[in-house]
């Protein structure tokens, strides 16, 4: 399958597909995610990368952790925060592009990278780099995405075989981190409308040495 060009605006395209009523990835946490995060424990402080609507980092501060999370489109953003409003948690949101976020050195117990997919090859170098920036030796990530027999299922994720995930790249991508946990499976997804059926995944979990 030919590779289609990168989001021209995607702030405004991710502004237009989280301006629909509901939410687009629903409001329960990622399986994945929610089957690691016993890594971390309350007080300690995690970042959400691209976490949307909120489904993610609302999750992880009900669990007592201090939770820092960002996304390019300001639609999302607002409806994150009105989310952990109505949950009755604090999460620290901001508007950001990670094309261009200036990464934190060394300051989190945790990092939970679910569903960027929309990264081409150049871009997802920059954030795998700037998620180890990030944290702290002894530092957890939870990572989820979509394999290549997702361009079969097409259930999810963008058609193009570059931004999908395989074993070997994220190996080779977090090199200097101890993998703990390595899989790639298939699973039934049900994340609102945006992530649902039949699904080719991978999923890691690696810890920054110290």
């Amino acid at each position: 399958m030919s590779a289609q060009p990168p989001f021209t605006d995607p702030a405004g395209t991710w502004n237009q597909r989280f301006s629909a009523a509901g939410y687009l990835f629903g409001t329960e946490p990622n399986a994945w995610l929610h089957e690691h995060a016993d890594l971390w424990h309350a007080g300690q402080r995690v970042l959400s990368v691209a976490d949307g609507e909120g489904r993610n980092s609302v999750w992880l501060a009900q669990r007592g952790l201090t939770v820092d999370a960002f996304d390019i489109s300001e639609v999302g953003v607002r409806k994150a925060r009105n989310f952990a409003r109505i949950t009755g948690v604090k999460v620290n949101f901001a508007v950001a592009d990670v094309a261009t976020l200036q990464w934190p050195v060394s300051i989190y117990d945790g990092v939970a990278a679910i569903f960027f997919q929309f990264a081409d090859p150049e871009l997802r170098a920059k954030i795998f780099s700037g998620i180890v920036h990030c944290l702290k030796p002894g530092g957890t990530l939870v990572l989820q995405g979509y394999a290549p027999k997702q361009l079969e299922y097409r259930t999810g994720g963008p058609p193009i075989a570059s931004h999908m995930y395989t074993p070997e790249l994220l190996r080779e991508s977090f090199h200097d981190m101890e993998i703990l946990e390595l899989l790639e499976y298939e699973a039934e997804l049900a994340e609102g409308t945006g992530h649902k059926g039949h699904s080719a995944l991978v999923g890691m979990v690696a810890r920054k040495r110290a």
